[in-house]
């Protein structure tokens, strides 16, 4: 049987999917149900909760969406904007966790980010903040790249890199450096900031090597990479969304029936991607028939069945799909109050197609509390580790132990 939680409880972790909860947040409760084992306990991270609030002025804002570029060690503009109103169900990208090391860093503000680093004793948190940092959308670590940080905001992209000392990180000329100073020794530095036309609000984000692409790419909401860097996809802010290889820079355009596509995530081998659908609790698995360069993919669906029967989800609102393979978490719309504002985690098998098993739901702290972004670990050996930014103002982080 699936784990549902009690209405007046918070959940802690899984262990072998049984999702253990408590009666409230407690480093003791976490600490007992899966610290002794871990050799260390995730505390729930509080923030402003009224970021929620939509801080543009205008009833349409520009979006644009940037393909980075990391072989002169800075970002690059590559796209033109494209003036679209953007849609409630377009999930913006407002937690990453850093690729190797136990650091996450998310959306707590309308202009700010949280940094907090698991692997430091106090487990101190920093915020970022500069007046060049405006409505932040979307973040996400440099992989590879040290502790590189970029935000997605109002104007262009905002770059953050750690400093240590005797080891200051390099501020590219006429940026106006602001740095956050932790007690650790720890300072956050802005290096780099790199500006939009006019006012435009960046929505997605994406660290790969850079090649100009003027064709196909306007007004996106989500840009992902596959593991192997054979492939990207590119959802769009009218319900279509492209697959490109990267070998010729040949494009495929497909078009959704079931609303916009709301999250999209690739398996670990990049053989396939999962997508979600803003009108359908059924999922998509986009599968290549052949090996790289080809674009010959077919769509199949994923029938999440008690999806439908129990909440009568009328659709998948996000999704996160751990670097693993194993685990599943998704949100949707819901038909049914019982399940509203809980997280659905699913188990997942990929031989030879994708399955899903339901695992049981999640729930945050606080009444009436909803998540507003969610994220896995790409590294967690122990199992999967998700957090999530609740709208009751607290990041909380999830060990999902399975053996």
């Amino acid at each position: 049987m699936p784990s549902f939680p009690h209405p007046e409880s918070v959940t802690i972790c899984e262990i072998n999917r049984d999702l253990i909860t408590a009666d409230s947040l407690s480093d003791d409760q976490a600490k007992e149900a899966y610290g002794k084992s871990l050799g260390i306990t995730f505390t729930p991270i509080p923030f402003q909760s009224d970021y929620l609030v939509n801080t543009d002025d205008d009833t349409g804002v520009q979006t644009k969406t940037v393909l980075q570029s990391i072989l002169s060690g800075s970002l690059e503009s590559l796209l033109r904007p494209n003036t679209v109103k953007l849609l409630p169900e377009v999930d913006f990208h407002g937690i990453s966790w850093h690729q190797h090391k136990r650091i996450i860093a998310f959306t707590s503000g309308p202009n700010q980010v949280t940094v907090c680093d698991y692997d430091d004793s106090g487990k101190e948190t920093c915020i970022l903040i500069s007046e060049s940092q405006r409505s932040v959308k979307a973040l996400e670590w440099r992989p590879n790249g040290g502790r590189t940080l970029s935000v997605a905001c109002k104007g262009g992209i905002c770059i953050w890199s750690a400093s240590f000392p005797g080891n200051a990180a390099p501020v590219r000329s006429g940026v106006t450096a602001g740095t956050i100073s932790g007690s650790s020794g720890i300072r956050w530095t802005l290096v780099d900031i790199l500006r939009g036309h006019a006012d435009e609000q960046v929505t997605a984000l994406s660290w790969r090597l850079g090649t100009p692409i003027r064709r196909g790419l306007g007004g996106i909401s989500i840009l992902k990479w596959s593991p192997t860097g054979d492939y990207f996809f590119a959802a769009k802010l009218d319900g279509t969304f492209y697959l490109w290889e990267t070998s010729t820079w040949a494009s495929e355009l497909w078009s959704s029936t079931s609303g916009l596509v709301t999250g999209a995530s690739w398996d670990p081998d990049g053989h396939m991607v999962l997508i979600a659908f803003s009108e359908s609790s059924t999922l998509g698995s986009i599968h290549f028939a052949s090996k790289p360069p080809s674009l010959d993919a077919h769509l199949l669906p994923i029938e999440l069945q008690e999806i439908q029967s129990l909440t009568l989800s009328r659709g998948v609102e996000k999704i996160a799909w751990d670097a693993s393979g194993e685990r599943l978490a998704l949100t949707y719309k819901v038909g049914e109050k019982l399940y509203e504002g809980l997280i659905a985690i699913y188990d997942v098998r990929r031989t030879p197609l994708i399955s899903a098993s339901l695992v049981g739901f999640i729930r945050g702290p606080g009444e009436n509390v909803k998540p507003v972004a969610l994220s896995f670990h790409d590294k967690f050996k122990q199992g999967a580790l998700l957090s999530v930014c609740w709208s009751s103002g607290y990041c909380c982080t999830y060990p999902l132990i399975f053996h």
